[in-house]
C-alpha cells in the first residue's frame, strides 16, 4: 500500500510540472506578471480545471484585454477562492450599499425637516398677526392661541429630530470611514454595480498602446438639479438606471465603470476611435429612453441626457494623457450646449 501512495505521489509531482511547464510561457505569452495571484489564475487554466475560468481568459485575450491586477483579484475571487473569503467580501458590499442608501435617505430627511421649520416659522407669524390685528371673534382667539401653543411644541421637536439626524449622520460617516479602511480591495462601486475608478486606473496602467485603446468619458447632465428637486434617493435610482443602461449597450471589447460622482467611463479595446466614437453615440441615444420613478410624486423622470467625451490611446502618450484629452472632449459637448458626444463623428 505505501509504494502504491509514494507511486501516486510522484505521478501528481510529475502532473503539476508538465501544468508549470504549460504555465510559465502562458504568463510571458500574455506579457503577465508571476506573482501569486496570475499564477494560481493561469496554472488553473493550463490544468483545464475550470472550463469557466477558462472562457473568461480565452474572452479577455481576444478582445486584447490585458490581466490586471484588479481583474485578477476578481477572477481569484470567483473562481478560484473559498467560500468564507467570498463570504466575507460580500457581506462588505452589502453593507456599503446599505450605507449609502441609509445615508442619502437621512439627506433627504433632514433637508425635508428643514423645510417643515421653516413652514411652521411663516405658520407662527401668519397666526400671531391675526391675534394681532382682531380678525376674529374671541371665540376663535381662544382656538388660534391653542394653535400657537400647538405649534410652537412641534417646532421643538423638529427642532430634536434634525439634531438626532445630525448625530446619526455623524456616526454613519465615521462607520463608513472604517469601512473603507478594510475594504481597500474592493473592485466595485457600491451604488451602481459598475467597477470603480481604482478598477478603472489599474486597467489603463496595464494598457499598451497596441492594444488599440478608446476611453470614453460620461457626465449625466443637470444632474445637481436632479438631486436638488427630487432628493438624494431620486438622484441615486438616476445613477443606477443610468449605469445599468450604459453596461447593457456595452460591447464585448467594451467595459463600464462607476468614476466618481455622475461620472461614469467606459473602456475599450481593440477598437479605432471612430468606432468608439460609434459606440458613444449608440449609449447617448439609449440614455434619453431612461424613465425613473420619483417615489414622492408617482411620476416619470423622463428626459435624462448625458455629454460623453472620446479619446484614443496613441503611441508616444502618456496613460494620464488618455484621461485628460477624453476629459477635455467631455467639457467641450457640454460647453457645446450638453448630450452630445465629443469629437463629433468624421
Amino acid at each position: 500500500m505505501a509504494g502504491k501512495d509514494e507511486q501516486k505521489k510522484e505521478e501528481n509531482i510529475e502532473a503539476s510540472f508538465q501544468i508549470l511547464k504549460q504555465t510559465v510561457p502562458l504568463l510571458l505569452k500574455h506579457r503577465i506578471s508571476a506573482i501569486p495571484t496570475n499564477y494560481a489564475l493561469w496554472y488553473t487554466y493550463a490544468s483545464g480545471q475550470s472550463a469557466e475560468l477558462n472562457a473568461e481568459l480565452d474572452k479577455m485575450t481576444e478582445n486584447q484585454r490585458p490581466l490586471s491586477s484588479a481583474k485578477a483579484q476578481e477572477l481569484h475571487r470567483a473562481y478560484l477562492a473559498d467560500q468564507q473569503e467570498v463570504s466575507t467580501w460580500q457581506l462588505r458590499q452589502s453593507l456599503e450599499a446599505m450605507l449609502v442608501d441609509l445615508t442619502q435617505s437621512l439627506t433627504d430627511t433632514k433637508t425635508d425637516t428643514q423645510g417643515f421649520k421653516h413652514s411652521m416659522d411663516n405658520c407662527l407669524e401668519d397666526l400671531e398677526k391675526v391675534e394681532r390685528e382682531g380678525w376674529s371673534v374671541e371665540e376663535v382667539m381662544t382656538l388660534v392661541r391653542e394653535m400657537v401653543r400647538e405649534t410652537q411644541q412641534i417646532k421643538r421637536s423638529t427642532l430634536d429630530f434634525s439634531a438626532s439626524l445630525a448625530t446619526a449622520e455623524k456616526e454613519i460617516a465615521q462607520l463608513r470611514r472604517q469601512l473603507a479602511e478594510s475594504q481597500k480591495d474592493a473592485l466595485y462601486d457600491a451604488l451602481t454595480g459598475l467597477y470603480n475608478r481604482r478598477v478603472l486606473d489599474e486597467e489603463i496602467a496595464a494598457m499598451a498602446p497596441d492594444q488599440g485603446v478608446c476611453l470614453i468619458m460620461i457626465d449625466i447632465d443637470h444632474f445637481k438639479s436632479i438631486n436638488d428637486q427630487y432628493g438624494h434617493q431620486m438622484g441615486d435610482r438616476v445613477l443606477k438606471a443610468i449605469a445599468k443602461r450604459i453596461k447593457d449597450n456595452c460591447r464585448e471589447n467594451a467595459v463600464a465603470y462607476r468614476f466618481g460622482g455622475e461620472e461614469f467611463s467606459v473602456l475599450m479595446t481593440a477598437s479605432k476611435l471612430s468606432q468608439a466614437i460609434h459606440q458613444a453615440e449608440s449609449m447617448r441615444r439609449a440614455m434619453e429612453r431612461v424613465s425613473v420613478i420619483d417615489r414622492r410624486s408617482g411620476k416619470n423622470l423622463d428626459g435624462v441626457t448625458a455629454s460623453f467625451g472620446v479619446a484614443e490611446y496613441k503611441k508616444g502618450m502618456r496613460r494620464s494623457d488618455l484621461l485628460e484629452q477624453a476629459d477635455k472632449y467631455l467639457y467641450e459637448a457640454k460647453r457645446l450646449g450638453r448630450n452630445r458626444v465629443m469629437p463629433m463623428q468624421t
